[in-house]
């Protein structure tokens, strides 16, 4: 993998959107609740991604860090279902297989809703320095968990913080996808070269992440909401002239909370109420881009 430092520089293209819209907002669920690190499962040491910093020795059980993620899969992901609905937006879902497995109710909603179902590793785990051969296999046990659970194959992919060298060749080679989102550079997609063919990468964003409540950088829910808007407010105004793609990553266990659900409702008043915006899943902006903006 390759450093590109200029991508499309001062000539991006001109992006023709679906009915003229200025911005493609992409918003991006990710379900992991019952896939992290877990003694449950396994692992030498108990899941350490939490809002609280957590006492409990590594080889123990954390209860409480337990169910800060069961909050999201018993509560957080039907307040934001509910919330899509009220606001007649669809999204993408980043689904750890093994979540589904043990929630095949959500699984089931995600689809019936109209929401898009995307790879998001068998477990919530880190594969930038797993080997090959268990990365391949475990793309390959998500695609068919997937299936199972939801009734639909993935056609994007996005890994826990970071892909490995391999990741996005795996993909390629596993058949069936389409995209993958494992980049943070841009504000829209573009084509990077894969076993010498052309590959589509649609940019995600830790910027308007609601992951920032938890590592540092957000406590209100009004700057949360200030973030979001201003963010929407840019890329609008420039996509007056040359229209751009958002992205919004939330969590059920984090946004899917009360008041930190009510920023992002606040947020889609706020952009449904534009002309010229398309709430967009994630693979709906990559047939899109694969239609209408053909790699050279």
């Amino acid at each position: 993998m390759q450093r590109d430092l200029i991508g499309y520089g001062q000539h991006p293209p001109v992006v023709h959107w679906p009915n003229g819209a200025r911005v493609a907002v992409s918003i991006v669920v990710n379900y992991e609740e019952g896939s992290e690190r877990s003694l449950l499962d396994g692992d030498d040491f108990h899941e350490t991604n939490n809002e609280v910093p957590s006492p409990v020795p590594p080889g123990d059980r954390d209860l409480f860090n337990e169910s800060f993620f069961e909050y999201g899969s018993r509560v957080g992901v039907w307040r934001l279902l509910d919330l899509f609905d009220r606001h007649k937006v669809k999204s993408t879902f980043y689904c750890c297989a093994l979540a589904l497995e043990r929630n095949p109710e959500v699984a089931r909603a995600i689809v019936a809703r109209g929401h898009e179902v995307c790879g998001h590793g068998y477990r919530w785990e880190e594969y930038h320095s797993a080997d090959e051969d268990y990365e391949r296999d475990s793309i390959r046990k998500t695609v068919q968990s997937l299936e199972r659970t939801t009734g639909v194959c993935p056609t994007g992919w996005f890994t826990r913080y970071g892909p490995s060298v391999n990741t996005r060749r795996l993909v390629a080679e596993e058949g069936g996808f389409v995209y993958d989102s494992m980049a943070l550079n841009d504000d829209l997609p573009y084509y990077v070269a894969v076993n010498e063919r052309p590959w589509l990468v649609i940019p995600y964003s830790f910027e308007n992440n609601d992951a920032r409540f938890w590592r540092g950088g957000l406590v209100s829910i009004g700057d949360f909401y200030e973030y979001l808007k201003e963010s929407f407010d840019c890329l609008y105004e420039e996509g007056a002239a040359r229209p751009k793609m958002m992205s919004i990553g939330l969590h059920c266990r984090i946004t899917g909370t009360p008041a930190r659900s009510r920023a992002v409702a606040r947020f889609l008043e706020y952009a449904t109420g534009f002309d010229g915006v398309w709430f967009a899943r994630r693979d709906q902006i990559a047939s899109h881009w694969l239609q209408n903006h053909p790699a050279p």
